[in-house]
């Protein structure tokens, strides 16, 4: 039986044919690895959801960083609209780990700002996986990290039906056990409230309230609420309920769990008090105690997640349960962009296992607290069925290991990759300014790459000393800054952004033609073959598309990116000639704020506060759809229009 139905108006194209076919016949041969090496531009997301479609097994997309992840999320969304998309990354808006720092002699407490938005689509991934198996979720690498037992976290849960013989107070007091709170003023996720015979609970998994109604011992009626106007969004037969947090402690293990934690304590009080470590004993023994009692009182306490080990069953060493146990063993594993993913999934675990060790050290955790920690890339290898790497520069890693290596060089749009240009350094900033302005005569767009953050910000200076309309940007330049600076660049509103590391943006401009790289003979992270050839991709969707770097002498890294390059442009060259093929530049409509035309309902409707209702609305649609720069757009209008209330 199908269970993936892939929705798109257009057909595979360039290298995507030939890729789908071969990428098929190897993970339907039974071979573990297979790498796609895809250009920039070529479709490569197009690609893995036609093998989504034809594999028909629930997938697991792994990206480097939340923004690409929402990427991901928001194409395979539209791509599978019948199917369930989930979402899968820290909920972390802030996170500064708990910490201690011996040398000064402080202690770092636990800091976060938790995203609300964030921990329902965790919720609603894992209690998708578990309740259907037409599931893709796109995850970031925090997806390695520890998570609840699956099997507890649903054997914990409890399912609702119409006309079911259930005392309310019963089920209230379910609902408290899986560490739901009742609240009757704040209600918010992950909250209940009761009057009379009706309950409202407002889970993490949904995006609705759950009504339900008894009458005497019976449920009546269920009936999904909007948690905005409370409007009636229809009634449905039943409904599963997860726990209220991953981390979840069955009545009957809590017991046996405690006594394991106190059988840890005192051995680790006795082995610090032999050394004479009062301080560091004391502590222990006071923070731990009083986690044990909360864990009595409550069902839960500040930083469970460290005594993982014992509710999981696990023993000393044993790995955490990730995400990944969400899934049935026979699953699709696509790493994307694994040429940077791969290796932050290696480094995860030691930098984990170092900070964890000094807090064990100095009496601020029990060494237990170890195994809550992210997978060891091993452990994370043997739970892998099938997987597919994705990269426009697979690493040694990606290639040796995978039976089948699938290039996708031939672009849908015919696109050929840029020239590549080496021109001296002397002299490189007025050959630059050159080059600037005959791209401003064509009104095109520059991209220019320095080492430094002083540098590409004398050199803005210096540009638009000179009438160039030019802005840098660098890590300090927040997010929804830094997406306003590529839509003003695309615009027109300046002629050139100039920066340090501009492969973590995920550029998508074809207005720009040109890329400079200043000091491309300076070897390191940021001039290696990788780097280079990713950069070059930048600008591979203006026909015109052209990369100049700037060198006294031609390094390793940067001839074997060139001659990459130059590969591959006879590649798409030959394909395109025989195909009769005329490239063409991507014309991408540019979003402008003018989409956010959401006042005017304002026109025809004088309610102001009906008005800020429906912009509310409007906002957790758009975070929902993880649309962030329309919700961060709409937030801002709601506070502007709420002066006027004052």
């Amino acid at each position: 039986m199908v269970r993936f139905k892939l929705y798109s108006e257009f057909k595979p194209n360039g290298d995507q044919p030939k890729a789908i076919a071969e990428l098929q016949k190897s993970l339907t041969s039974g071979n573990k690895y297979q790498t796609l090496l895809g250009v920039t531009g070529s479709g490569k997301t197009y690609t893995i959801a036609n093998l989504i479609e034809k594999n028909d097994k629930p997938t697991l997309v792994i990206s480097p960083n939340k923004t690409l992840a929402a990427q991901l999320y928001s194409e395979f969304k539209a791509f599978f609209p019948k199917n369930a998309v989930e979402y899968f990354v820290s909920y972390y808006d802030y996170y500064q780990p708990e910490a201690y720092l011996p040398s000064t002699d402080t202690y770092i407490e636990k800091d976060v700002s938790i995203n609300d938005e964030l921990t329902r689509l965790r919720h609603s991934a894992t209690a998708s996986l578990l309740s259907r198996n037409d599931c893709i979720v796109v995850a970031s690498v925090s997806c390695i990290y520890g998570l609840g037992d699956p099997q507890t976290y649903k054997e914990m849960g409890t399912f609702i039906r119409r006309n079911e013989q259930i005392d309310r107070d019963d089920f209230l007091r379910k609902l408290v056990s899986i560490q739901y709170e009742r609240d009757e003023s704040d209600f918010k996720r992950g909250t209940f409230r009761a009057k009379g015979d009706v309950v409202e609970l407002f889970p993490f998994f949904t995006d609705y309230v759950i009504r339900v109604e008894f009458f005497g011992d019976e449920i009546t009626k269920i009936t999904k609420i909007h948690p905005i106007n409370f409007s009636n969004m229809g009634d449905i037969d039943n409904i599963y309920i997860y726990p209220a947090t991953h981390y979840i402690i069955p009545e009957d293990t809590l017991g046996k769990v405690i006594t394991d934690i106190e059988n840890e304590l005192n051995l680790v009080l006795e082995d610090l008090n032999s050394q004479g470590k009062i301080i560091e004993a004391h502590r222990i023994e006071t923070r731990t105690k009083y986690d044990i009692e909360m864990m009595q009182e409550m069902g839960y306490c500040k930083g469970i997640e460290n005594y993982s080990r014992y509710f999981s069953g696990r023993k000393k060493g044993e790995r955490p349960y990730t995400l990944i146990d969400y899934f049935p063993k026979d699953f699709l594993l696509i790493i994307d962009e694994s040429h940077i993913t791969v290796p932050q999934i290696r480094g995860m675990f030691e930098g984990d296992k170092s900070r964890k060790k000094t807090l064990i050290n100095y009496g601020f955790r029990l060494p237990s607290a170890l195994d809550n920690r992210p997978l060891k890339y091993n452990e994370f290898e043997s739970l892998i069925n099938k997987a597919i790497f994705v990269s426009a520069t697979p690493a040694d890693y990606e290639c040796r290991i995978s039976e089948k290596i699938v290039e996708q060089i031939v672009r849908p749009t015919g696109l050929i990759d840029p020239m590549v240009m080496v021109r001296k350094r002397e002299g490189q900033i007025e050959d630059l300014v050159n080059e600037i302005k005959n791209r401003i005569a064509n009104n095109e767009r520059t991209l220019v790459l320095t080492l430094t953050k002083r540098m590409a910000e004398d050199l803005t200076d210096y540009l638009i000393e000179l009438g160039i309309k030019a802005r840098y940007l660098h890590s300090e330049i927040d997010t929804l800054e830094r997406v306003e600076l590529l839509r003003e660049l695309r615009r027109g509103d300046y002629d050139c952004l100039v920066g340090i590391n501009l492969l973590r943006e995920g550029l998508d401009l074809p207005e720009v033609s040109l890329i400079g790289i200043l000091d491309a003979d300076k070897e390191g992270y940021l001039r290696s073959t990788t780097s280079l050839i990713q950069i070059m991709g930048r600008v591979a969707r203006n026909v015109s598309g052209t990369v100049i770097m700037y060198a006294d002498k031609v390094t390793s890294s940067m001839k074997r990116a060139i001659d990459e390059t130059n590969r591959r442009r006879i590649i798409q060259t030959e394909f395109n000639f025989k195909h009769n093929i005329t490239p063409q530049t991507i014309k991408k409509k540019i979003e402008l704020p003018e989409k956010y035309q959401v006042d005017t309902q304002l026109s025809k409707n004088k309610d102001l506060s009906g008005h800020l209702e429906h912009l509310h609305e409007e906002m957790l649609k758009a975070a929902d759809n993880l649309d962030f720069e329309k919700a961060a757009y709409l937030r801002d209008r709601i506070k502007e229009l709420s002066l006027l209330l004052d």
